[in-house]
């Protein structure tokens, strides 16, 4: 492999049903800074579908200088196989340097099985990605690649954060969690370069049918696009309890959210779990309520804008990552809030 041949920042731009997938956007953000440092002058993404082109400009608006197209009948549905073929065919004919993958139940399907065939490395679940030296501390006797791709990603449970990199082989494939990357704001009108690629698809044995396609509609709100988080843990002491949080939430236009140990409880449904093994969040306010601020739980929402703490114990590492803390009972001072808020509203 001459990894001289490998240049650009690539993306794989998801859409089901013909919209695309917010994690897309995201990554193509990242992808603009990656570029950036590397002194590359185009970010590519990567479009897989039947008959989506109507969503080239929306990648430009969003950041895509260059938009590849792979658009086939086979394409309609995600399939494991003919998707895999179609993104491995891009990387042996454009030989990106970096490919970016978001880290959604398709991405983590696709993500692998591409690297695998195209003979490179992948780290999954990434939160940060950035360019630099590896190793990152130069070691006599060994050398230090420079302008590496470094994954970082929490490793051991989440109790250690472990940064990673693919020196040797390309390109440097990485999935990445939905909602920690920033969308860039979109440039109204921006077009992209559009190349059309089709490699071919010829059924093979490891082709399935989808039979049918069953869609439920969610009745739990997108804790990712809310813009106020009121969180609850295990501290709040029962799912009835969660009535103070969904009052404040109610008053503030909020959304109620919680920590796996409430999902565990089955107080909460999945879909409102915050943290490395629930979502990843950045709302403009999180309040963390009887939340103790495992390590787990605080890589899904330090980003947020505002973290605000309550809880009876003073140690709790949650504190550590707070920008205000209330030491005390949050079955006192939760109500209590909630009062003040409603009052100071009603005046305005």
């Amino acid at each position: 492999m001459s990894l001289e041949e490998y240049k650009g920042v690539f993306i794989f731009a998801q859409q089901v049903d013909n919209e695309l997938s917010g994690i897309a956007l995201e990554l193509l953000g990242k992808a603009k800074d990656l570029a950036k440092d590397l002194d590359e002058k185009k970010v590519t993404a990567v479009l897989i579908g039947d008959k989506v082109g109507n969503l080239v400009d929306t990648l430009a608006e969003y950041g895509a200088d260059r938009v590849i197209v792979v658009d086939d009948p086979e394409l309609k549905d995600y399939r494991t196989e003919p998707y895999t073929h179609a993104l491995a065919s891009v990387i042996d004919e454009f030989k990106p340097e970096i490919l970016l993958v978001g880290a959604t139940a398709i991405g983590r399907d696709l993500g692998p099985r591409v690297s695998s065939r195209v003979h490179t490395g992948l780290t999954a679940d990434c939160t940060q990605l950035d360019i630099g030296d590896f190793p990152l501390v130069a070691v006599p006797g060994q050398e230090q690649k420079h302008k590496q791709l470094l994954m970082t990603r929490p490793a051991f449970g989440g109790n250690t954060i472990a940064t990673i990199a693919c020196p040797d082989f390309r390109p440097q494939m990485a999935t990445v969690r939905p909602g920690v990357m920033q969308k860039i704001t979109p440039v109204k009108g921006a077009k992209a370069e559009v190349v059309e690629f089709n490699p071919g698809f010829k059924e093979n044995a490891c082709y399935t049918k989808i039979l049918e396609i069953v869609k439920a509609v969610s009745e739990v709100e997108d804790i990712q696009e809310a813009k106020i988080l009121v969180s609850g843990g295990r501290g709040v002491g029962s799912a009835e309890n969660f009535k103070i949080l969904d009052d404040l939430a109610k008053v503030l236009h909020g959304t109620v959210s919680c920590s796996r140990a409430v999902v565990d409880s089955g107080w909460k449904p999945k879909d409102l779990q915050v943290g490395q093994t629930g979502k990843t969040v950045r709302p403009k306010v999180y309040f963390a309520i009887g939340i103790s601020g495992a390590i787990q739980h605080v890589a899904g929402m330090e980003e947020s804008d505002l973290i605000i703490a309550i809880n009876k114990d003073e140690n709790a590492p949650i504190f550590d990552v707070a920008d205000y803390g209330v030491v005390g009972d949050l079955n006192k001072i939760v109500p209590a809030l909630t009062k003040k808020l409603e009052a100071a509203l009603a005046e305005k």
